[in-house]
């Protein structure tokens, strides 16, 4: 480990701790905690969001797909990317005019149901856990090539996955959504940044893409794959044209037709239900700022995955030329090609900065990892801190109770998250997979666009949606995307299978299907007119509506003690002065926005 490693490594947990510090909420608040006071601005939502969303996954696993994959690995980039346009055109506005503090406390109070609460929140952990794990795997990753030494006895892979998952889940306790906010800002900033940095780099030196592609193309494609004699290359086989040997500028090294329009439904259609970038659209302080934040996540994440992929290719072409230069290179490599491809793209750092580049862009994949944990821990302390323990383990909590119950529960599910990425070293997938950390995390994609997202957009859109139906596609979304993408990782290879991997193509619309089947068979909540007040009137009309319930005394969709605010402002549950404006917004309980 040189000393630029120590200094870069130290530099970004110091940032990402001292940021916590500064921006810890004064108050001891559910909304501070988990909504930053709903108070958070348009550019630093974004900023934030892409911090939350571009993940170790997409930092390290696009460009990895790339790498191995060539144009098939690049839809991972695609589908990552247009995942932000259904939630653009169909959720961002009316979720935060609706106004809760997660899918599930949205769901819940939209249908008037607590078991769809319920079993909301379960499938959120479930997903959670699985975006969470490659997280983790990512830093372990990560640690391993930066620092190369492990502690107290330890692997290097094991002390990077429990370093960099202790260090922000502190930060996630500490913080809240205020201090998390803000480190992923600056984290995605310093994300971007050593992005950039690379690609200038690579392009100084020559590299074209276009041209580079059409090189790459000339030869079969290759990868390196593990047998009992040692590593050897191995061809790629074509699977579009069988018998035609697959190269990396034309579609079919990784997925037939169907599967890559498969991969891409399961991508864009599951980010609409992924609970921690979903729960930062309730921090904004209107809908229309929900939705301007959207169209800024477009572009900056379009921006982002276009350089990824460049730099996927840029690996593939440059780095066998490299070997020569660089004996550090040949441990890592077979005949010119990574073992692990997500090494990539911190290879390509030391090659062009030595120690200092290579600690810069680990560092910032370290930062890629550590941010979307955080997201990921604090949507898990929201269902479980709020949901769960506030709604039904301690009705009468405290907000000191309240937000500790949250602070537990983040330092449980990153207990749980490490001791699983503790069993999967990617050594152990890469011959499998395009990409260890890309590839899991598409399972969580999966089973938020087969349960989530289509109870979510038929909640907001239909009218006649019931509780009893959002159940049953919960339920049918989430059981048929785990026995596909699990039949399909235990299967031998088949023709079918690159369908069982990414299933939302097949599931969601099954899901779908029932919804409507059994809400038409049974009763729509009674409020169901305000409800659509609140997510698709004018502000005029939402103001109309709040002043007919105080007028007239209307009853809410759920019991008094089951309400978030349960009928008292932060001043009268804990003594203490509120933010300006806050008590009030609480009092009409996060109900859209503020006139």
């Amino acid at each position: 480990m040189s000393g630029a490693s120590i200094v870069t490594l130290l530099a970004v947990l110091l940032v990402v701790v001292g940021i916590s510090l500064l921006t810890r909420p004064r108050h001891s608040s559910t909304v501070d905690f988990y909504l930053a006071g709903q108070r958070v601005g348009v550019a630093t939502n974004s900023w934030a969001i892409c911090g939350d969303y571009l993940s170790a996954a997409s930092f390290l696993g696009v460009a990895a797909a790339v790498y191995v994959s060539g144009l098939d690995g690049a839809w991972y980039a695609v589908g990552f990317a247009a995942g932000f346009i259904p939630v653009l055109l169909l959720v961002a506005a009316p979720l935060r005019r609706f106004g809760e503090f997660s899918l599930a406390d949205f769901l819940g109070r939209r249908l008037g149901s607590e078991p769809v609460r319920l079993a909301t929140v379960g499938v959120i952990q479930l997903i959670i856990l699985a975006y969470l794990v490659p997280q983790s795997v990512g830093g372990g990753i990560t640690w391993e090539l930066l620092v190369g030494q492990g502690l107290l006895g330890l692997s290097p892979y094991a002390t990077g996955v429990l370093i960099s998952t202790a260090v922000v889940a502190a930060v996630v306790a500490l913080g809240g959504m205020r201090g998390t906010t803000w480190n992923q800002a600056v984290q995605f900033l310093l994300l971007l940044m050593a992005l950039i940095w690379l690609a200038a780099m690579v392009a100084s030196d020559g590299f074209r893409y276009g041209g580079a592609v059409a090189e790459l193309s000339r030869e079969p494609l290759m990868n390196p794959a593990y047998t009992p004699e040692g590593w050897v290359l191995v061809p790629e086989v074509n699977q579009i044209d069988a018998g035609q040997p697959a190269t990396f500028g034309e579609p079919g090294s990784r997925y037939g037709r169907l599967g890559q329009v498969a991969l891409v439904v399961t991508l864009a259609m599951g980010t609409a239900g992924l609970p921690h970038v979903m729960n930062r659209y309730f921090t904004a302080p209107t809908g229309k700022a929900a939705r301007t934040t959207t169209v800024w996540v477009l572009a900056l994440a379009g921006l982002f995955y276009a350089l990824a992929v460049m730099l996927g290719a840029a690996a593939r072409a440059l780095i066998p030329g490299a070997v020569r230069e660089h004996p550090w290179l040949e441990p890592l490599t077979v005949d010119g090609v990574l073992k692990i491809p997500e090494h990539a793209l911190p290879v390509l750092g030391r090659i062009y900065g030595g120690e200092a580049g290579l600690g810069l862009v680990a560092a910032a994949a370290l930062i890629a990892a550590m941010s979307t944990v955080a997201g990921l821990l604090l949507a898990s302390a929201a269902t479980w801190g709020h949901d769960v323990y506030e709604r039904h383990l301690n009705p009468r909590a405290t907000q000191r109770q309240a937000v500790l119950a949250g602070r537990v529960t983040t330092l449980v599910a990153a207990a749980l998250a490490a001791g699983l990425a503790l069993v999967l070293h990617p050594n152990a997938f890469t011959p499998a997979l395009p990409s260890l950390v890309a590839t899991m995390v598409t399972w969580a994609f999966a089973i938020a666009g087969s349960a989530l997202t289509p109870v979510l957009v038929l909640a907001i859109w239909w009218r006649r949606t019931t509780a009893a139906g959002a159940l049953a596609g919960l339920t049918t979304g989430t059981v048929l995307a785990v026995a596909m993408f699990t039949a399909g990782s235990l299967l031998p290879p088949s023709a079918g299978q690159e369908l069982l991997a990414t299933p939302t193509l097949v599931t969601a619309p099954l899901a779908t299907l029932v919804i409507v089947l059994v809400s038409l068979r049974t009763r729509p909540p009674a409020d169901v007119d305000s409800a659509w007040v609140l997510m698709h009137g004018t502000a005029a009309d939402r103001r109309a509506e709040r002043l007919a319930e105080l007028t007239v005394g209307a009853r809410p969709a759920l019991p008094w003690r089951a309400l978030p605010w349960r009928g008292r402002t932060d001043r009268q549950r804990t003594g203490e002065p509120t933010h300006e404006g806050l008590g009030d917004r609480r009092g009409r309980g996060l109900r859209g926005d503020l006139p």
